[in-house]
C-alpha cells in the first residue's frame, strides 16, 4: 500500500504541474521575452552589509555549472532564474506562496525523476505512460475529482496493470534464453543440474574441488547467447582472475564447487542463476549467459 500511495502521490502532483507547464509554453509563444529590469543600486553602509553581500557572492561559486548539469538551465535565461529565485526568497510565507512553491518543487521532482523511472518500468511492455493523462490523474486526485475514477479503483488498476506488464516483459525478454537452454540440453555432453545450470566438460581436471569459501584463480570468457563477448579475464591483465567462490553469481558458485582444479568447463547459466532482472554492464536483464571457465588453482 505504501508503494501504491507513493505512485498515486506522484501522479497527482504531475497533473497540476502539467497545466502550469502547458500554460507557460503557450504564453511564451504569444509574448516576447520581457526586458530585464535594472537592479536597484547597492549601498554597503556597515560591516554587516559588506559581510552579507560578500557572502551572497561567495555562495554562487560553482552554481552555474551545477544549474547547467543538474537542471539543464541555459545561461542565456539567467534573468528568468533570478526572477524565480526572488519569488521564492522575497515572496513571503503566505499560504498561497507556500503552496505555489511546493507545487513547483513537486512538479519538478515528478518530471525529472518519478516519470523517468515509471517509463523505464513500463518499457518493453504492452502499455506505456502517457504524460498528459498521468498529470491529469494527479491533479484530479488532489482536487478530489472522481469523475473519471475513484482513487481506490485507480490504485487497484495500477497494481493489476503493473503486475501484468511485468509478467509480459519478463516473458518476452527471457524467452530467447529459455528456448536456447531447452535446445542446448539435448546436445551431446551437456549436463543439466537440478537448479537449471547446464555445463559441458571440455577438459577434465584431476585436482582438488574448491569449497564455497575458497579463493580461486580462473581464466574465463563470458558471452551472450548471440555470441557477444561481454567480459573475459584477459581484458583485466595477463594473470587469472582471483575471487572467492561464493562471491560471484549463483551459477558460477555452483559450477566452481563441482570442478576439480585443472578443469575447463563451458557453462550455460539461466538468468535466475545470473543477474535476473538487473542490467549488469553490457548484459541485458533476463539474459542467459555462456562462460568458458578454466579453474587454474585454489588459494589456501
Amino acid at each position: 500500500m505504501k508503494k501504491t500511495l507513493t505512485v498515486a502521490l506522484a501522479i497527482l502532483v504531475a497533473s497540476a504541474s502539467f497545466t502550469t507547464v502547458s500554460a507557460g509554453k503557450k504564453k511564451k509563444k504569444e509574448q516576447q521575452k520581457p526586458a530585464v529590469e535594472a537592479p536597484v543600486p547597492v549601498t554597503l553602509a556597515s560591516s554587516s552589509d559588506t559581510l552579507s553581500y560578500a557572502a551572497g557572492m561567495m555562495m554562487t561559486n560553482g552554481l552555474i555549472p551545477y544549474l547547467q548539469q543538474q537542471f539543464k538551465v541555459d545561461t542565456a535565461y539567467m534573468a528568468d532564474f533570478i526572477r524565480g529565485f526572488n519569488e521564492t526568497v522575497l515572496g513571503g510565507d503566505s499560504p498561497a506562496e507556500v503552496a505555489l512553491r511546493a507545487g513547483r518543487q513537486i512538479g519538478q521532482q515528478l518530471k525529472s525523476d518519478m516519470i523517468t523511472r515509471m517509463k523505464r518500468e513500463f518499457s518493453d511492455t504492452p502499455d506505456s505512460i502517457i504524460e498528459p493523462l498521468l498529470f491529469r490523474g494527479f491533479t484530479d486526485a488532489l482536487l478530489a475529482d472522481t469523475t473519471v475514477m475513484q482513487v481506490e479503483a485507480a490504485e487497484n488498476t495500477f497494481k493489476v496493470k503493473q503486475q501484468h506488464n511485468s509478467e509480459v516483459r519478463i516473458e518476452r525478454l527471457s524467452k530467447p534464453g529459455r528456448d536456447f537452454l531447452t535446445e542446448n540440453a539435448t546436445k551431446e555432453g551437456v549436463i543439466t543440474t537440478p537448479s537449471g545450470l547446464q555445463y559441458k566438460v571440455l577438459v577434465k581436471g584431476e585436482g582438488e574441488v574448491p569449497q564455497a569459501t575458497d579463493k580461486v584463480k580462473v581464466n574465463y570468457e563470458g558471452r551472450l547467447i548471440d555470441g557477444t563477448v561481454f567480459d573475459a579475464s584477459s581484458k583485466h591483465g595477463n594473470e587469472p582472475a582471483t575471487f572467492q567462490a561464493n562471491q560471484v553469481i549463483r551459477g558460477w558458485t555452483e559450477a566452481l564447487t563441482m570442478m576439480p582444479v585443472g578443469s575447463k568447463w563451458q557453462l550455460y547459466i539461466p538468468q535466475e542463476l545470473a543477474y535476473g532482472d538487473r542490467q549488469a554492464g553490457n548484459i541485458p536483464p533476463y539474459s542467459t549467459l555462456i562462460f568458458d571457465v578454466e579453474l587454474v588453482s585454489i588459494e589456501k
